[in-house]
């Protein structure tokens, strides 16, 4: 009984055995009993950048980035768009501007389309040169930037379909044509012009996003212009290599007046004014008067230099030059109105002063009128008088031999047949000599015009030179396109 009994107990111990053996290897191989909510993750990503990475490795094999998309089918569309960061600032001198963006341009390669976990595969800028990229370049750029710190300022996107993003952070120096007939009261428009270097318009065009062009706010970096609008448009240049597209975008300023009134108008209408002020001079003064000629004179030639050193050298006149050209004419017409009354009043004076010296002299010399007769007889005012008078060297005057001869006629026996009457004294009245005339002292007729005819011109001048400046200012608001 006792070997039966081993024999049957066996197989059960075996039994427990393999269950056992089976436990302990079912939770190592099938994960039980451990933290399964971290391992399909990290097998997740480890899976995505595994699939990504062939995707990206399939796209690029056997793709050619020197031929453009659709090639020999289809033209291939380029879609641009422009985001100003900051604008100017606006060199006068060397008509440029300078402009800061993000240049966006976005295009469709059927050749990189991709089917992944992502829709929209983020790059780094490293593909860029591996796959072809539209050969934009600025028509009117004097020198651009693209930025490179700390990288290169670039971003690329891949959609699924094979749509591309790729924007770039640009620094452009541009032309901008400026036409200074009206400064400072001058608008200009600034053109931004971009478009394919190679390509004609019947393998690659451009056209404008919704957004196309954004200005930030408060990116404006200008202090003698305001930024008044833009507006973009498309136009086609034809050369002999074929007709190709051209993206523009023009970018309307309009001149700040503040700075030239406070430098150039108001010292130019003070002068005038103060070379009027001569006018109320006397005219005598010529001193005075012609310091206030000539340094105004002066003055204006020295505003109208330094006017000119903020400008390029045009060879026509700007608004501000005729306003100069007129202040000048002003302060010179001053001058030569003080050049004419101080001749004619020189000649006056010496007319007059030399009349009133031969006058005073004749006077001098001949006190009493004298007129001598035939016979030895004198006619004193109006008498006649017959006089036997011995010629002595030492006669002193005419009163002493006249009473000496009147003293012979009455001691003499034989008298002349003429009577002698002793005339009676008359008083010797004492004559002034004539005054000088008062034209010397008298204001000039040519000054008292030039006191109201001066100013009043002025006045209309101004009145019809900023009246006109008004007008233009509305006709500017009016020049803007609206979008």
């Amino acid at each position: 009984m006792a070997p039966r009994t081993t024999w049957t107990t066996f197989p059960r111990c075996t039994a427990s055995l393999w269950v056992l053996i089976l436990a302990h290897t079912l939770p190592a191989a099938s994960g039980f009993g451990q933290n399964v909510k971290h391992g399909p993750d990290i097998i997740d990503d480890n899976n995505n950048i595994t699939i990504f990475t062939r995707i990206l490795d399939r796209l690029l094999d056997g793709y050619d980035n020197r031929l453009r998309p659709g090639l020999g089918d289809t033209v291939t569309e380029v879609k641009t768009n422009i985001y100003v960061t900051s604008f100017g600032p606006v060199s006068d001198t060397d008509m440029e501007y300078t402009i800061d963006v993000f240049f966006r341009q976005s295009w469709r390669d059927e050749r990189l389309k991709f089917d992944g976990p992502m829709k929209i595969l983020p790059l780094n800028n490293l593909l860029a040169s591996k796959i072809w990229t539209p050969d934009t370049f600025f028509h009117n750029g004097k020198k651009s930037v693209a930025h490179n710190m700390t990288t290169p300022n670039k971003l690329l996107r891949l959609v699924d379909n094979g749509t591309l993003l790729y924007t770039m952070r640009l620094t452009i120096h541009a032309e901008c044509p400026m036409h200074l007939e009206d400064f400072p009261m001058d608008v200009h428009a600034c053109p931004l012009k971009f478009g394919s270097y190679a390509y004609t318009k019947t393998e690659v065009i451009y056209t404008w996003t919704l957004g196309k062009v954004e200005v930030a706010e408060g990116g404006s970096r200008l202090n003698q212009y305001d930024l008044l609008g833009h507006n973009v448009g498309r136009d086609s240049i034809d050369s002999s290599t074929g007709t190709y597209i051209v993206m523009t975008t023009y970018f309307h300023l309009k001149r700040k007046i503040g700075y030239f009134v406070i430098q150039t108008y108001l010292p130019c209408i003070m002068t005038v004014i103060l070379s009027q002020v001569s006018f109320w001079l006397n005219r005598e003064s010529v001193p005075a008067r012609t310091v206030f000629g000539v340094t105004t004179v002066l003055t204006m030639t020295t505003l109208s230099i330094s006017a000119r050193n903020s400008l390029p050298k045009v060879a026509y006149a700007t608004a501000m030059d005729w306003f100069i050209a007129v202040c000048y004419a002003f302060v010179f017409s001053a001058l030569i109105e003080f050049a004419a009354v101080n001749y004619f009043t020189k000649r006056s004076w010496a007319w007059d002063g030399k009349k009133v010296l031969e006058a005073q002299e004749l006077k001098k010399k001949e006190p009493v009128t004298l007129a001598k007769k035939t016979n030895n007889t004198y006619n004193i005012v109006g008498t006649t008088y017959a006089l036997n008078i011995t010629k002595e060297p030492g006669l002193p005057t005419i009163a002493k031999s006249a009473a000496a001869a009147a003293a012979s006629t009455t001691n003499t026996t034989t008298a002349t047949p003429t009577a002698v009457v002793i005339p009676p004294k008359v008083p010797r009245l004492e004559e002034k000599p004539p005054e000088n005339k008062k034209t010397y002292n008298s204001v000039s007729k040519v000054d008292k015009m030039s006191r109201i005819v001066f100013p009043i011109l002025f006045a209309i001048f101004n009145m019809v030179y900023w009246a006109t400046y008004v007008n233009r200012e509305s006709a500017i608001k009016g020049m803007i396109p609206k979008e």
